[in-house]
């Protein structure tokens, strides 16, 4: 199996975010926490550096000890979104030998749980026109890379394929609006399984689908699919 070691900060995930609590983190994760909360319910914009530092329970002097701007916290954030996926990415690229259809299936696999089982869906602010600024170009540099290496899983397995570029942008977009129709499907079902909670299916189950979905745009038949996904499941 390939170990994921994610830095510490990127516990929020991608696009996880848990709730503050002095018990189980440190007030720089705190702060993350509780400013994804904010970003997605109330919008980046409308929230002040003072209201996520009341919710984390600080003082917005002491915020400003970890994170310098608002747009600092943002940034962290939305690279802690794509650094364990890419962290994935780069080792299953790295096992030329493995089956690219598995290592395809394993990545997307994990890449959709990793978004699925968050609390908030931090995958929604990837369009806020603030995240075009230098500030944002190295969550923006990991995105395109994390896109270049699905792309390259599409290529070996389909190398005379036409229209890799247009098949990539559609698998990216699969992966991550494929999860969020799933959490917004539970946000209005009204049966109580909310949207945060992942619309009421296990992330396991998201995860599978979404990668066997991404293998049938990759062109892969069931037979080769089934085979990918056993193998898959051995490198995720």
């Amino acid at each position: 199996m390939v170990a994921q070691h994610p830095r510490p900060s990127a516990r929020v995930g991608r696009p996880r975010a848990l709730g503050p609590s002095e018990s189980e983190l440190s007030p720089r994760d705190q702060v993350l926490a509780a400013a994804a909360e904010l970003f997605t319910e109330n919008g980046y914009a409308a929230t002040t550096t003072r209201a996520v530092a009341e919710k984390a329970g600080l003082r917005q002097a002491s915020m400003y000890h970890y994170f310098a701007r608002k747009e600092d916290i943002l940034a962290t954030l939305l690279e802690s979104t794509v650094e364990p996926s890419l962290q994935l990415a780069t080792a299953l690229l790295a096992r030329p030998g493995a089956d690219p259809a598995a290592r395809l299936w394993a990545l997307a696999s994990a890449d959709a749980a990793l978004l699925h089982r968050g609390l908030y869906n931090l995958g929604a602010l990837y369009q806020l026109p603030e995240v075009r600024g230098e500030r944002f170009a190295g969550f923006r540099g990991a995105r395109a890379r994390l896109r270049a290496a699905y792309g390259e899983l599409l290529r070996l397995i389909a190398p005379d394929e036409p229209g890799r570029e247009l098949r990539c942008d559609l698998l990216l977009g699969l992966v991550e609006g494929g999860v969020a129709v799933v959490r917004d499907r539970g946000r209005g079902s009204g049966d109580g399984s909310g949207g945060e909670a992942g619309g009421g299916y296990g992330t396991a189950e998201v995860g599978a689908a979404v990668a066997d979905a991404v293998l049938r745009l990759a062109g892969c038949d069931r037979a080769a699919r089934e085979a990918a996904a056993l193998a898959g499941r051995e490198l995720a």
